[in-house]
């Protein structure tokens, strides 16, 4: 096993229960050591068949290595390569998944084992949850978007043509396995799309992460990033998010904090096709509504929203949107947003640097009047 592994448990429904809470291991090195993990925490006990799946790009790198750990460890291993983008996260997508899930005659006890980004990692997740009921899921995030957030919590899913992961089911993994090293092939914009996630984990709920990437200099690529600061990016948010989804599986109440910036971000993703923006890229823009609709509100001053996007300013993120965007279509989406309760939006709004509150006074005049604001 890799030496110097942070782990951080979701111990779900508040206490440790070794039939669902699970660990999300951070080690360097670590890929080559999979299937040894998972032998450790007792997959493969009955059936040995795994399905790993993938992005062609994705699995050039690491197909290999990881296809090695699993054969070695004693699985029996088929892989599935699924184009890579948001706009493939579909029904179509998920339909391979299961074609290839019945070929390789996965069984309950076998296991999926998600090896990407964020579309793969919700796509299997998906899969795992309703192929035959629900068989084992394995993440395995190669891009620091999905070490950091979707990986991790059990949000799994599809999109539907109108709007995004409208399809989906609260699903949690028996691992999350982050190896570090994998990033230094990340493309830089997807680099910077993560730091969305981060940024909003210093805004929601941990002011010490705010104030180390306030200190930054550089946000946009890993070189700027130390691998010491690297490390404490990783174990913070998987800390935080952790800690939330142990005191809210569901998104009954706490949970619904960590959609901070994503009510307006997914409404551009949809409005745009998944094209203009990635996903990070309009959570930014998110983020930047949801702080000045607070500033509007009197939740908090002026001058925490100018911290929080000189932070979105370090990472070179979007804060501005083209002059033709359709904001009646933006607005319209927001409607059909997962967080849309009794008809009414409800927004995740700072109170404070490290905290927030949801909030269902914000009207579609608020929103229209913000994102005028941010029109290029």
């Amino acid at each position: 096993m890799p030496d110097h592994c942070a782990t951080v448990t979701v111990a779900l429904n508040g206490e440790v229960n070794e039939n669902r809470s699970y660990d999300i291991a951070i080690a360097s090195h670590s890929l080559k050591s999979l299937g040894e993990k998972l032998v450790e925490i007792g997959l493969g006990k009955k059936s040995k068949k795994v399905l790993i799946v993938s992005n062609p790009v994705i699995y050039k790198h690491y197909g290999e290595i990881v296809q090695t750990s699993l054969n070695k460890a004693g699985f029996d291993v088929a892989h599935l390569i699924l184009p890579a983008g948001e706009r493939f996260k579909t029904a179509n997508s998920l339909q391979k998944i299961y074609d290839a899930a019945l070929d390789h005659r996965l069984e309950r006890s076998s296991a999926i084992i998600a090896l990407g980004g964020g579309v793969i990692g919700d796509m299997s997740g998906y899969a795992a949850a309703t192929w035959l009921r629900g068989i084992d899921l394995v993440q395995v995030p190669t891009t620091l978007l999905a070490m950091v957030d979707s990986a991790i919590g059990g949000k799994t899913g599809i999109n539907h043509p109108q709007g995004k992961n409208l399809i989906g089911a609260f699903y949690q993994p028996r691992l999350v396995w982050v190896d570090p090293e994998v990033l230094k092939t990340l493309p830089a914009r997807e680099f910077r799309s993560a730091m969305a996630e981060v940024i909003k984990y210093g805004v929601i709920w941990d002011r010490e992460l705010f104030d180390l990437l306030a200190n930054c200099d550089r946000l946009d690529q890993l070189r700027y990033v130390s691998s010491e600061l690297l490390q404490t990016i990783l174990y913070r948010c998987a800390k935080a998010k952790a800690d939330v989804v142990s005191k809210d599986e569901k998104e009954g109440n706490l949970r619904a904090i960590l959609n901070y910036g994503h009510t307006v971000g997914h409404a551009i993703e949809s409005v745009t096709h998944y094209r203009l923006f990635n996903h990070g890229e309009a959570i930014a823009l998110g983020m930047v509504i949801a702080g000045a609709i607070a500033v509007d509100l009197g939740l908090w001053s002026a001058e925490e929203q100018a911290q929080q996007n000189v932070i979105i300013a370090k990472a070179h993120l979007p804060q501005t949107l083209p002059a033709d965007i359709d904001l009646d279509a933006i607005v319209a989406a927001m409607s059909s947003d997962k967080k849309v309760e009794v008809g009414q939006v409800r927004f995740i709004l700072p109170t404070a640097i490290g905290s927030v509150a949801l909030s269902d006074r914000v009207t579609s005049d608020i929103v229209k009047q913000n994102l005028r604001k941010i029109l290029a």
